[in-house]
Formats: structure tokens, sequence, C-alpha cells
């Protein structure tokens, strides 16, 4: 099959849809099928490899930091008309992205298919107007989307205090474009049954179009080498911490309540590039306990989950739970909220689950967990073998091969 994969954040250390994309181009490229990818800032890398990459130029405005854009060459290329509309509402506090990436890939797309035409065209996590315009193609249409930015959105009105705080809200999650792009599309890809039923629940979505296709974890790269000793009292944290539902608060509530001689490493960007947590570690006085490693290479990643005495995900939702899954293949065990999916990927054997925003139940399990070593090397052990039974990514493509051709079969069936 020829593929279009359309992905508005193609970088790997961008976020989950980057990550997502990078190794499903690979395994399709790897199963003989032809990949092209039409992908925004920040680009990925190496992904030349294995597949024909269409890069389209935008400012990332949200994504920089404060006025790194000023430094960007070619300034005057800031009056571009896409540029000006970006810049303008990310001002208003409004997240463009998805919408603009899409509208530009449009444009592009319909060059790419007056010189040949594509199977199925792949969406990953977009869902803007201008994904819905491509029916006009007459081609499949495919989405992955890991859970509804409704969820995002409940959450963050739940922490907000003031009428400003609920502006930038409503500003900021384009929910109701992405609920009436996911009805336009043939087939809809998720990675849980937890996604699943929110997707049906928020979108309104009918359940028999919705595929559960877990994802991957590289296992070539996430695995212990062997060498490696685990320390007896530190723990791991690995996500944006600017994204309250990661549930950071809870984790240093939790800090609090364990002895001092108990550490947490968060792998994520210290201040100024981040603010919420580091802010918060500073006024509780946790500063000489938490260190921020700031981003990390895959291969480092790899040590963070090697050498920590157990990983601690207390998201209050999650779609998946990559840094779970990825330290099951470590042989770290794991404490984790369980929530959303986080339940489908942390199994009783890898893992204890605690229920989302209670900091004295995860504290409660870190320090049982901590003062039993046979027990969380039992725990490590039963991760690493349901990691390489369960999240393969040659397993994980074959399942997108088989939706693709269930919505080839479905849109040329319906059409004959």
């Amino acid at each position: 099959m020829k593929v279009c994969l359309l992905c508005y954040r193609g970088n790997p250390y961008a976020g989950g849809q980057g990550i997502y994309l990078f190794h499903l181009a690979r395994e399709l490229f790897g199963l003989g099928h032809e990949v092209e990818v039409i992908v925004g800032r920040p680009y990925p890398r190496y992904l030349g490899r294995w597949a024909r990459v269409h890069k389209l130029r935008n400012r990332n405005l949200w994504g920089v930091y404060r006025g790194e854009w000023l430094r960007e060459g070619r300034p005057l290329g800031m009056l571009a008309p896409w540029n000006l509309f970006e810049f303008a509402a990310t001002r208003l506090r409004f997240f463009p992205e998805p919408l603009s990436f899409s509208l530009r890939a449009l444009g592009l797309l319909g060059g790419l298919l007056r010189r040949g035409r594509f199977d199925v065209i792949h969406d990953i996590q977009t869902l803007g107007y201008g994904i819905w315009a491509m029916r006009a193609f007459g081609l499949p249409l495919v989405t992955t989307v890991h859970h509804p930015l409704t969820v995002d959105r409940r959450e963050s009105f739940a922490r907000d205090r003031t009428l400003g705080e609920r502006y930038n809200t409503a500003a900021f999650y384009p929910v109701t474009m992405q609920g009436r792009v996911i009805r336009r599309m043939d087939r809809v890809i998720t990675a849980s049954a937890a996604g699943k039923a929110e997707i049906v629940r928020e979108f309104r979505v009918r359940p028999e179009r919705i595929s559960i296709v877990p994802n991957g974890v590289d296992l070539e790269t996430f695995r212990n080498p062997g060498g490696i000793s685990r320390a007896e009292a530190s723990l791991l944290f690995v996500g944006n911490t600017d994204d309250v539902r990661k549930g950071t608060r809870y984790l240093l509530d939790a800090l609090e309540r364990l002895p001092p001689e108990v550490t947490l490493r968060i792998v994520d960007d210290p201040y100024p590039r981040k603010t919420l947590m580091p802010m918060e570690v500073e006024r509780r006085g946790l500063s000489g306990r938490v260190t921020f490693t700031g981003k990390l290479s895959p291969e480092a990643l790899v040590g963070e989950y090697c050498r920590c005495t157990l990983l601690v995900q207390p998201s209050l939702y999650e779609g998946f739970g990559l840094p779970a899954a990825e330290a099951m293949a470590c042989g770290a065990p794991i404490v984790a909220a369980g929530s959303g999916a986080v339940g489908e990927v942390v199994t009783p054997q890898a893992g204890v689950l605690v229920p989302p925003g209670d900091g004295e139940a995860l504290a409660g399990a870190i320090g049982a967990l901590l003062a039993a070593p046979a027990r969380r090397r039992s725990m490590g052990d039963a991760g690493v073998r349901e990691a390489g039974a369960r999240f393969s990514w040659p397993a994980s493509a074959r399942g997108v091969v088989e939706v693709y051709r269930r919505a080839v079969a479905e849109r040329y069936g319906a059409a004959a």
C-alpha cells in the first residue's frame, strides 16, 4: 500500500505523536509499504530513511520558548498570512497548530495527488478542518486519537480559579473542531479500551468505527542491557510537568510524606522552560531532593529507567501511558494512578495501582515497595516479559495495516 501520514508535530521530543509517527513509518516500511509523510515543526529526525518527508514550514509559535522566534532567520517571513494568523491566535491564547497545519497539508496533498495516488491517508491526532476537507480527494481517511481533548479541557477547568484562567482553557482546546472532524473519518484508531470509551462518549463516534491497536515500545532500545545497578531510594517521573493531567502535585504530596533519603528524578526541562513543577518544588522546599534532567535521548532515558528504584506515574488520565510501558521493558517496577488506560498497561504483576489524585495512597504504595526489594525484582522481571509480549511496534504496525485494509474495503465497497 501507499500511505500518507500526517502529523502536525513530528519530532519524538515534542510529544507522543512524534514517537508514534517515527516508529509507525519505520515499521510500515519494513512491512513493504510505501510511506510519505507531511509533517510540521519541530521536524522529525532520521525519518527519511523509511519515508519521503514533506516538511511544512511554520514558526511553531506555540512550541517555542518566549521570543525565540524573533531570533530565527528570515524575520520578514512572519508577514506570511499563515504566520500572521498563528501569531495573532497564540497571543489570544488559542492553539492554532492543528487547524493551520491541516489547511497547509490540504494544499500540499492536492499537489502530491497530481503526481500519484495514495491508498490511504492517516492523520495522527490533528483533526483540523483541512483533514475533513481531504474527503474531497475520495480516499479513505484514518485517524489515530489516544483520547479526546475534552479530557484535558475538563481537568484544566477543574483547576482554574480566575476568569482569565477559564478563558485560557476555553480558548486553548479546539474540541469543537476535533469533534466535528473525527465524526467524518472512515476509521479511528486508539490505543486502549479506555480511550475508545472516551471517544464514543465525548465525540459521539460510533463504536464499530473505532479499532483498538495498542502502541508499541522500541524493544531494541528500551531494555536492560545488564550491568546497571538500581538505586535503593530513587523515584523517576517521565512526562510534561506543565501538564496538570500528569498529577505531579500528588507526586510531590507523596514525596513530602516519604523519608528524606528518598529522591526524585524528573525527565523534563527545569525552570525557566518549564514553570509549574520547578516553582512548586521550590515553594515546598524540596529542591534538595528533586533533580530535573532536561530532555533526554532514548539511550539516556533507558539509563534512567534501569537505574531508578521504581517509576511513578501519578497521571489523572492517560490514553495509553508510554513511560510505564517503557519502564516495564527496562525492568523497572511501577507505582501508578489507575486512571484511563494505565490499568490496561500496568498489571498487578508489574506494578501497583492507586486511586488518582491521592498523594497519601501514592506515598503508601511507594513506601511499601521501597521496603520490599524482592517484590520489586519480581515486578521488574514480570514487566520485561509483559512488555515483550504486548507492546512491540511490529505488532502495532500490523494492526494499523489491518485498519487500513478495512477502511479501503469499506470506502470502495460503498462506492461500488
